[in-house]
């Protein structure tokens, strides 16, 4: 089997680093924040050995692709047409599309917003979520003592300044951090997700414990190498249109997914926890009619695909094999 290829495509405006694997019905892999095409490295081979075309771009500014300056270029439509972009880029008229943590969202309006380019979508950690009532940053709790992390990331230059002043602490504590491993040691009814306003979003992290057995040093190095040279304002910058996407989808409110869909994430997923997913996934079908499965691994926190490669990898391949 070939190795993992790169090259760099034009897409919707801007220049996207692409790494590719394997031959046949073209994959597309969306990663989330803080990671790259990188956290895909298990699934790329694997699919590929099962007859697949996997490409996992580094998604608009992050690693090697552009990173517009300006805020307002990271919204979701920006983000689905770089991948309706991507496809046209590779000359394929449709593709199966899969995204964690932020690409979620990216894959899940892909297949709402295109169904005739994406046949297919798989979701890892955030399920689809319709469009609210509210804007989302005015239901974010805060208090005195502590801000919801995403509106912590909302002012320009506050998070920055916190990630960047050490890309690896800060991808070594963000990775345990959010893992299964690390929700082991969360006491019960401790707040989920919430940055104390006295010691930031890594709380004086300065020394995280030992990496999981799912990360190795190598891989955590690799991270914060493209952090180093990038800085983390282009993954922020896609929290900083929260309440932009909100109103950009006003005219989508009460589309379905129609797409077949698939659900996959860990029991100890920290999304899980805040957004009460376990309550969210009965009424799933409501919006999602031809949602074939919804996974939950045991033990699993939030980085699905690294911390599960495994058992991933084979419910990504069976999903993709039964699509038409």
């Amino acid at each position: 089997m070939n190795e993992v290829r790169h090259r760099t495509i034009e897409t919707n405006g801007i220049r996207m680093h692409v790494a590719e694997q394997g031959e046949g019905p073209l994959v597309v892999l969306c990663h989330g924040f803080p990671e790259s095409w990188y956290s895909w490295r298990h699934q790329l081979r694997a699919l590929a050995e099962a007859g697949f075309h996997a490409v996992a771009p580094d998604m608009r500014g992050y690693g090697r692709t552009d990173a517009p300056a300006e805020i307002d270029k990271y919204t979701l439509l920006h983000l689905v047409g770089d991948m309706v972009g991507l496809l046209d880029a590779l000359g394929e008229k449709t593709a199966a599309i899969a995204g964690h943590d932020w690409g979620a969202p990216v894959a899940w309006h892909a297949a709402l917003l295109r169904p005739d380019r994406f046949r297919g979508e798989i979701g890892l950690s955030v399920p689809f979520l319709p469009r609210g009532s509210n804007r989302p940053t005015t239901m974010m709790p805060q208090d005195d003592d502590a801000v919801f992390y995403q509106l912590y990331f909302q002012e320009p230059g506050v998070a920055e300044a916190e990630l960047e002043r050490d890309p690896l602490l800060t991808i070594r504590a963000g990775l345990y951090g959010a893992s299964g491993e690390a929700s082991r040691r969360r006491e019960p009814g401790e707040p989920v997700g919430m940055v104390p306003r006295k010691s930031g979003f890594l709380r004086g992290l300065t020394s995280p414990p030992p990496l999981p057995s799912w990360l190795s040093d190598e891989d955590a190095t690799y991270y914060a190498e493209e952090f180093k040279r990038t800085g983390f304002r282009g993954g922020l910058n896609w929290y900083r249109n929260i309440d932009r996407n909100w109103e950009l989808l006003a005219p989508f409110a009460g589309l379905k997914v129609t797409v077949p869909a698939l659900y996959v994430a860990g029991d100890r997923d920290l999304v899980v926890a805040f957004r009460g997913v376990d309550k969210l996934l009965p009424g799933l079908p409501k919006f999602v009619p031809e949602l074939r499965g919804a996974i939950m691994l045991p033990g699993c926190g939030h980085w699905t695909q690294q911390e599960r490669p495994g058992e991933v990898n084979a419910a990504m391949i069976d999903f993709l094999r039964g699509l038409p």
